[in-house]
């Protein structure tokens, strides 16, 4: 397996702890967001979206971070992220979308870029970024579970998705004593070294 991966992106975050719980062997190729690689010919030949990840397997090539997981989750069920019972793979897939529906594409390169290119100051696109991040907060604490992660007593596909915009709360200086289920789940999941092997701290370039 070979991961079109950028340490920061969250999507791509997301596929690096599922691939890592399910214990799977994989390779990385660095795609630079912030140099544009992303648009070059070679990666929109792989993703016409021009986005990561990007996962070649078995000779295809698999986009979008909830897709390639539901992917995984098919090929390599153990441990599952996705639940099997109707009931409790609606409310998970519910509270992975408050993030990768909802909060995450507000807040992410191409709309921060955009924001800067109709004249938006650092200070007010920062303030953006918070107010996305907080509102969908605000809605994941009222629906996460006693714990110790979002769906009980294991991780699953909402704890893949909260661990990254945490990150990427963190790095907003979003406040985040409001959400003390979200903080507790996040701690649990950095405990496990699946997750935190996945840390853009731990796979960024040298």
């Amino acid at each position: 397996m070979l991961l079109h991966d950028y340490f920061r992106s969250s999507a791509a975050y997301r596929v690096r702890i599922a691939l890592n719980l399910k214990g799977l062997a994989y390779d990385r190729h660095d795609v630079m967001l912030l140099e544009n690689q992303q648009r070059s010919p070679e990666h929109l030949a792989l993703n016409p979206q021009g986005f990561v990840p990007a996962l070649e397997v078995d000779g295809k090539v698999l986009t979008q971070s909830l897709a390639i997981i539901d992917w995984l989750d098919a090929r390599y069920p153990e441990p599952r992220l996705v639940p099997a019972d109707s009931d409790a793979r609606a409310e998970a897939l519910a509270q992975a979308l408050v993030i990768g529906a909802d909060v995450h594409p507000l807040n992410n390169l191409r709309v921060l870029r955009k924001l800067k290119a109709l004249g938006v100051d650092d200070a007010a696109r920062d303030d953006w970024t918070r107010h996305w991040i907080a509102e969908g907060f605000e809605a994941l604490e009222a629906m996460a579970g006693n714990g110790p992660f979002l769906g009980g007593e294991a991780p699953g596909i909402a704890d893949v998705f909260l661990v990254p915009q945490m990150f990427n709360a963190r790095r907003f200086d979003t406040p985040l004593d409001a959400y003390p289920k979200l903080v507790r789940a996040d701690a649990a999941a950095q405990e496990i070294e699946a997750f935190a092997a996945a840390h853009p701290d731990r796979v960024a370039p040298k």
